[in-house]
């Protein structure tokens, strides 16, 4: 946390559970970063983090990708699209190699509303590496990861399919670029004929649930970026219940 401070990414007036601010916290500490255990801020291991944001015509809201472990020139790839509308789809498909070396497989409505729930890819990503293939395929989904996903897998991708996002848009043939070291995730598609994919985009995928709580959620929630919250949040607040 010293090394973040010395950044300028902590905000150091920030009270902690001693009454103290972090800041008077952190004056405490009188080692340093030793550049085996802790390196410091100057000479970082890597220039980014072991996760990296996205964006491009693809995610206008965002993606991430896991790169920890990964070779720079494994971080781009740029395949034509092999699109499924749910995980239990595209996994049928890696059981039976129906997919083929360089593909990017999408794997889409598996946002917090497309879901609903926004689950982890893990049995695909999972079926793909066991295969031999986790280096030689790429995957993007709107759904999620765990951390034990290796390979180029995108998650989070937004708008997810459910809220009309480009990912609904994709037909097979499509070519992806993911770009890691230049945080780029995009179709080679142009604005016009994405509007024109738009248009003719007859809505999101119904999903089992069609009552309940679930639904419920489907219905509201909103994007992952800001914590699929069912709520417009404390700035769109005009009354709490609580209140008299």
């Amino acid at each position: 946390m010293k090394e973040l401070a010395k950044l300028g990414l902590l905000h150091l007036d920030c009270l902690t559970a001693s009454g103290r601010t972090l800041g008077e916290e952190l004056e405490e500490i009188r080692g340093e970063a030793d550049g085996r255990v802790i390196h410091p801020a100057a000479t970082p291991i890597a220039p980014t983090g072991g996760v990296v944001g996205l964006k491009g015509n693809l995610a206008p809201d965002g993606a991430i990708v896991k790169v920890a472990g990964m070779a720079p020139e494994e971080q781009v790839f740029t395949g034509p699209a092999r699109v499924f509308e749910c995980e239990e789809d595209a996994f049928e498909a890696v059981k039976k190699r129906a997919y083929k070396e360089g593909e990017v497989i999408v794997i889409r409505n598996e946002g917090p509303a497309g879901g609903p729930g926004m689950r982890e890819m893990l049995a695909t990503t999972a079926a793909l590496s066991g295969q031999g293939m986790g280096k030689k395929v790429a995957l993007i989904t709107d759904g999620r990861f765990s951390g034990a996903t290796r390979g180029l897998c995108v998650g989070h991708v937004g708008p997810e399919a459910a809220h009309g996002g480009p990912i609904a848009l994709l037909r097979d043939g499509d070519m992806i670029t993911i770009d890691a070291i230049r945080g780029e995730l995009s179709v080679a598609l142009s604005e016009e004929e994405l509007a024109a994919r738009r248009a003719a985009w007859t809505g999101p995928r119904p999903t089992q649930y069609t009552s309940g709580a679930v639904w419920k959620f489907a219905k509201l929630c909103g994007p992952a970026r800001y914590g699929a919250v069912t709520h417009p949040g404390a700035a769109g607040e005009s009354h709490i219940y609580m209140d008299q």
